[in-house]
This record gives structure tokens, C-alpha cells and sequence, in this order.
């Protein structure tokens, strides 16, 4: 990470691809639960008849340290800063940003690009 110049649109890409990866991780369950129930035989017709379940793409090892690394990163922005990155890591529209902050979309775009440089700026001081 040394040799990269980091920009705020890196950042912005790697808040998008955690956000991704961390909306692939399986599920947590509670611990303690189980059942015991034997699996049901269904028949070739059956199978059939049933509705497809989609496909679930578990996430690389490689995409989860980058996720841990971007956990790293939103300790170094206040909390409402945190907010705005991770809203618009998920594509959250302005205008809803922007009714949460009280502000307008310009503001808001403002203030997420600030909170995005300052990560950068540390990251390229490391």
C-alpha cells in the first residue's frame, strides 16, 4: 500500500466493493439452535414444482481483508462522516442522504468527498 497514491475516488471504489462483500458473507445464526428433524426425501417431480433459489457467491479471502482494512479506515472519520460513506457505499440516493443530514445535496456531497479525502490523506501519510 506503500507505492499507491491514494485519491478519494479509491476510496469511494473501496467502500463500494466492502460494502458488496460484506452483503455476501453468510448469514450469523444464533448459537444453540439446531434441528433435529431428518431432511425431507423429495421426489424428481417435487423438485420440480419448486421455486429456483438463487445463487449465493461467497466472497474471496483476498475481498475480506480488504473489507477488515476498510473497518480499519472508518476510525479515522467522526461518526456522522461514517454514515455518509457507508450510505452512499450502498448507493443510497442524495436526496435521502441529504433529508437524513438536514442539508442540501450539495452539501452533502461535499461533506462525503471531505470525509473520503481525509482518509486518503491518511493513507498516503502512511
Amino acid at each position: 500500500m506503500a507505492d499507491r497514491v491514494w485519491t478519494a475516488d479509491d476510496v469511494a471504489d473501496h467502500f463500494e466493493e466492502a460494502f458488496r462483500t460484506l452483503r455476501r458473507l453468510p448469514p450469523v445464526k444464533a448459537k444453540g439452535y439446531f434441528n433435529t428433524w431428518p431432511d425431507i426425501v423429495r421426489t424428481s417431480r417435487e423438485i420440480a414444482a419448486m421455486e429456483p433459489q438463487p445463487m449465493r457467491v461467497w466472497p474471496s479471502a483476498a475481498a475480506i481483508t480488504r473489507l477488515e482494512q476498510t473497518f480499519d479506515w472508518v476510525l479515522w472519520i467522526e461518526e456522522a462522516e461514517r454514515k455518509l460513506v457507508w450510505s452512499r457505499a450502498a448507493r443510497v440516493p442524495w436526496k435521502q442522504i441529504s433529508g437524513e443530514l438536514g442539508c442540501d445535496r450539495t452539501t452533502a456531497w461535499r461533506r462525503w468527498q471531505l470525509a473520503l479525502t481525509k482518509i486518503a490523506a491518511r493513507l498516503n501519510a502512511q
